[in-house]
């Protein structure tokens, strides 16, 4: 009898809820259906986002919003207390990211690419990039011991598109698909209701990536310079 296969645990950072949702939550919800684990680290709610309603009300949507996200399809989900469009970027913020890797000890982070329209997402690419090396180092004493993430992914995001390379190509099954479509109409992001049409774009996207490694659907990620890409599995 093979061995049964090693459960592991993702940890995906985003800037605002809805962010790994939209790029990461197809490969969250298939692997969370093999037995896998993930959480999902918001820095902010996003809540500056909505046209109609005040930034406090749009946050307490939001919070709820991806929790109800989380509950769909198999995931925990977390916040850090910042403001949206006023992520910081100092060890303040780089050690709460890091004490939250300590915590759940992922064996894979995703999270943004470092170049993007939105500075929110820009800057948490680099306090993720700090964190992941913080959390690492034995000797930076913080309440949980030290824990290394073997392996980083970066989204495929339009608004994070400059010089992105997608280079690692996940496979979506239709149980997974399905049950992201059903998670994000959670969010009024997902129903339409923000201006952007997020799940029509992300939905063909997922076609679009597929196409090319002959798979109906993947989502694409980029991976660190020098990393092993084409990789068709996170779990290999």
């Amino acid at each position: 009898m093979a061995e049964e296969q090693k459960k592991s645990h993702i940890l995906a950072i985003g800037a605002h809820a809805g962010d790994m949702e939209l790029c990461a939550g197809c490969v969250i919800a298939k692997y969370v259906q093999e037995g896998h684990k993930a959480t999902m680290l918001h820095l902010t709610p996003g809540e500056k986002g909505h046209p109609r309603l005040t930034p406090d009300e749009y946050a307490k949507q939001k919070i709820e919003e991806a929790h109800k996200f989380g509950e769909i399809v198999g995931c925990d989900v977390k916040f850090l207390n910042y403001k949206d469009a006023e992520i910081p970027v100092n060890d303040e913020i780089k050690y709460q990211v890091a004490d939250v890797i300590r915590e759940v000890k992922p064996d894979i982070i995703i999270t943004h690419w470092k170049n993007s329209m939105h500075k929110d997402h820009m800057n948490t690419h680099y306090i993720v990039q700090d964190a992941h090396f913080y959390a690492a180092l034995k000797n930076i004493e913080r309440p949980l011991p030290n824990h290394f993430a073997r392996k980083m992914y970066f989204t495929d995001n339009w608004e994070d598109a400059d010089d992105f390379v997608p280079e690692v190509f996940i496979d979506i099954p239709d149980a997974a698909f399905e049950t992201w479509v059903k998670g994000l109409t959670q969010y009024a992001l997902g129903r339409g209701e923000t201006g952007f049409p997020y799940l029509d774009y992300y939905s063909a996207l997922k076609v679009v990536r597929g196409a090319p490694v002959y798979m109906k659907r993947a989502e694409a990620f980029g991976v660190p310079r020098g990393a092993h890409n084409k990789r068709l599995q996170m779990f290999e």
